[in-house]
């Protein structure tokens, strides 16, 4: 008997423990002491201390620490935020004000409460704040009544998350349509109407509760990590979204081939296969940038060879020749690799060999079963295991592979019981696919200085941009469910740092037969996302190519409208890199004071001209299209919208994209691969009209490969303005920067002015008057000049643009 009283005495010291951490975490906290240093803010309380940080413009990250709480490393900040302020201290009687200008922490002493004000307004407050208990930790803060919550990653639930309870967990939905409280992507963040952001950095399991256990209060919850939160501020939604990606990080440019057509598919079975693709592409005249190598590279199979990471040289015996005669064609491969090894494969003994693999409670590789077979998980926390997968991936590279596809890395399998190098599975789950992606970017960046990363992966944590990860929406099912969702999901991730957001274009996962409007609405929509990258289950090819010549005729003026776009869509790739815009912006940004906009997903800005509503129901002739104000041009008749709604009429050769009165949509001539680029014939279509006097735009140009090409100086700005006069209409055309490998000396231009009634008298270009020709023959036969086309209303104008700034005027009668 005498051995059990120990037991028991220990049992119940271990029970008076819990009661006091359980009362600790209910008992009001009290303020004790402060100090002030010129990085943050430190505050004693009656359970642990607090630090507040500036952190960027408009940013302060929290942290609370309490004795004996194990603490993570931060996964969202960035190592070195951006322009990080200076704060001042003022003490107001029993509070604290905490300021960096315009944001600050006004910390009441008794009980211990923060809450933050953007210049002297309130916009967010702790309830009871922090709280901790032995199985959960997290945060409460108080709601205002008529506020909107969206973000919180990949969901299908509407734009307003308010009322939702959001599980944090990445975890595959395999063949989701139009509801999904929980997918690929969970992020640990959200944007409210009252222009705040508020992005908890903890990597756990847990839960976001946005006023659905209790309508005022947003309640975070996890099983471990972490006890740290930021907020970050700004006067409107864009500057809000500049702020906090300068606080986590910006998503730096792609290569230029990112933004071109990708062949891709479950999968390629060997090299035959892909050069018979590529052939197709090219006898059928569809443009193409990349090829994408699904499992079968390593294996012959799906299940039994995950891990191999090495070419399976009887379906591939020449893959360096291969990939180097796709390159020279313009193609760039690109390779599917997951962070599992399975037991059966090549690579097994030498992963357990390096200790690159997660561990069990033993201390030995922890081995699970999952639907390719029995498996480790590489540990990407870790040394061993983050040297060993990159030297796979480095020799990989050396051969020729251009990108990579990080897939299955929520990881969609991951037992609660793997140890991790910093923690287990439930403590770092969300940040496992954060830190594979930082692996591979820090990694190649180091030995390739001069080259731009393009890694996809479809799961991460707040702040993987950083990494220049290009994420997608999973396994859609092929049918119009899963296409209804797409715009929802991009924008909702491109609130919050992901501007590449994208989708299987076509649907991926079932569809017994193939389904022609549906597959040639999902393209068309393409266009206009971020990457254009049909895949799907090869029983049903994903490449237009293969399909009938209708579908063939109708997406090949689709892809190489994507391809003619390359200087506007580059520029917006270009202004994402510099303040974290997306290249799908939500309406709302147009329009701040209209909160019914925060819930509109049917249409969305690419970038700042276009107006794109997708098709997304079979037998659609006409489409509402909501409109935020302004004159609107249809992009394919140049009929004029304006008002609350625009009822567009379409068919299947059409989907309802409208141009902003006043724009100047830049495009080049027809290109086989973005290897072809080239700006030095340049069409500038401007949309001329009364209500918008004035329009400055810009594209941004370079080589398309050098990273960090602007902050190198390697770069041209192309500026033109329009300004509509009382005698007639001018423009200007000026530029900067030092230039770029490949730059052109000088450039055609070819200007079409839409919605023009009449022939100018005169028509002066630096004070040079040019002819004016009567005839489209004698226009297109001469150099330069200028025709009128009464029947489309336009005037076309061409002239030789040297590096000099040039002024356009156009004298009317």
């Amino acid at each position: 008997m005498t051995p059990r009283f120990p037991l028991l005495r220990l049992l119940g010291l271990t029970a008076a423990l819990c009661a006091c951490v359980q009362a600790l975490a209910l008992e009001p906290r009290i303020y004790r002491d402060h100090h002030m240093s010129k990085d943050s803010l430190k505050l004693q309380t009656s359970d642990g201390e607090v630090t507040l940080t500036p952190v960027g413009p408009s940013a302060l990250a929290i942290h609370y620490r309490r004795e004996g709480l194990k603490q993570l490393p931060s996964f969202a900040l960035a190592s070195n935020p951006a322009g990080q302020p200076r704060a001042t201290l003022e003490q107001q009687g029993n509070k604290l004000v905490y300021s960096t200008g315009s944001l600050s922490a006004v910390i009441h002493k008794s009980p211990f409460r923060i809450e933050y004000l953007r210049g002297k307004a309130p916009i967010l407050s702790e309830e009871s704040g922090f709280f901790a208990t032995e199985t959960m930790r997290g945060f409460r803060f108080a709601l205002s009544p008529e506020e909107k919550l969206l973000g919180g990653g990949e969901r299908v639930m509407g734009m307003d998350r308010r009322g939702q309870r959001l599980p944090l967990y990445n975890r595959a939905h395999y063949g989701y349509t139009t509801e999904s409280n929980q997918m690929y992507f969970s992020l640990p963040a959200v944007m409210s109407s009252n222009k705040y952001i508020l992005l908890f950095d903890n990597s756990a399991t847990g839960t976001l509760d946005l006023g659905a256990s209790e309508d005022d209060v947003l309640q975070f919850e996890a099983v471990a990590g972490r006890t740290a939160y930021i907020v970050v501020a700004g006067e409107t939604y864009p500057q809000l979204l500049e702020n906090y990606v300068s606080t986590t990080g910006k998503q730096p440019l792609p290569p230029r081939w990112a933004l071109g057509n990708f062949a891709s598919r479950f999968g390629y079975h060997n090299e035959a296969e892909v050069r018979a693709t590529v052939d197709k592409f090219a006898e059928e005249d569809f443009p193409l940038d990349a090829l994408v190598l699904d499992l079968y590279w390593f294996g012959p199979d799906i299940k039994g060879h995950m891990g191999n990471l090495a070419w399976d040289k009887e379906a591939f015996p020449e893959p360096e020749k291969m990939m180097d005669d796709l390159k020279a064609r313009g193609i760039n491969t690109i390779l599917v690799t997951e962070p599992f090894v399975l037991s059966t494969s090549e690579r097994w003994q030498e992963a357990v060999a390096n200790n690159a693999l997660a561990k069990n409670l033993a201390g030995e590789p922890k081995r699970f079963d999952f639907y390719f077979g029995n498996t480790g998980l590489i540990d990407v926390f870790s040394k061993d295991g983050r040297d060993w997968f990159w030297n796979i991936y480095d020799g990989l590279l050396e051969q020729g592979v251009a990108g990579w596809w990080g897939d299955l890395g929520e990881p969609e399998v991951h037992p609660s019981d793997t140890v991790h190098a910093i923690g287990m599975a439930d403590e770092i789950h969300n940040a496992f696919g954060h830190s594979w992606a930082q692996l591979l970017h820090a990694r190649q960046t180091a030995k390739h200085p001069e080259r731009r990363p393009f890694i996809m992966m479809r799961a991460g944590f707040a702040g993987s941009q950083r990494y220049g990860m290009i994420p997608w929406t999973g396994d859609v099912a092929r049918e119009w469910g899963g296409l209804q969702p797409q715009v929802e999901l991009a924008l909702s991730m491109g609130l919050l740092g992901f501007g590449y957001t994208h989708s299987d274009l076509g649907g991926f996962a079932g569809g017994e037969e193939f389904n022609r409007e549906l597959y040639i609405r999902w393209l068309q929509y393409g266009v206009f996302q971020p990457v254009y990258r049909p895949h799907a289950q090869e029983h049903i090819a994903s490449e237009p190519v293969f399909h009938d010549r209708r579908t063939r005729d109708i997406l090949r003026e689709y892809v190489k409208l994507r391809y003619r776009l390359l200087p506007y869509n580059y520029t917006l790739a270009f202004e994402n890199s510099q303040t974290g815009i997306p290249l799908m912006r939500p309406l709302f940004f147009e329009n701040e004071s209209d909160l019914s906009l925060l819930d509109y997903k049917d249409a969305y800005l690419w970038g700042q001209d276009f107006l794109v509503a997708p098709v997304v129901e079979e037998n659609v002739d006409e489409v509402a299209v909501k409109l935020h104000g302004g004159t609107w041009f249809d992009y394919w008749t140049d009929k004029q919208y304006s008002g609350d709604q625009a009822l567009v009429e379409v068919d299947l050769k059409s989907i309802p994209v409208l141009v902003r009165a006043g724009a100047i949509i830049p495009t080049i001539d027809d290109i086989h691969s973005s290897r072809d680029y080239s700006s030095k014939n340049l069409t500038l279509d401007y949309y001329a009209h009364s209500s918008t006097a004035k329009s400055e735009r810009y594209v941004y140009e370079d080589d398309g490969v050098t990273a960090q090409a602007f902050e190198k100086g390697q770069y041209e700005k192309l500026y033109f303005s329009a300004e509509i006069k009382q005698r007639g209409l001018a423009f200007a055309f000026k530029r900067e920067g030092n230039g770029y490998t490949s730059m052109p000396e000088s450039r055609k231009v070819t200007l079409k002015i839409h919605n023009w009634q009449q022939v100018p008298a005169q028509l002066d270009i630096s004070g040079e008057s040019l002819p004016i020709f009567d005839s489209e023959k004698d226009f297109t036969q001469a150099p330069r000049g200028a025709w009128y086309n009464k029947r489309k209303q336009q005037l076309l104008v061409k002239f030789d643009w040297h590096k000099k700034p040039l002024d356009l005027m156009l004298k009317n009668p």
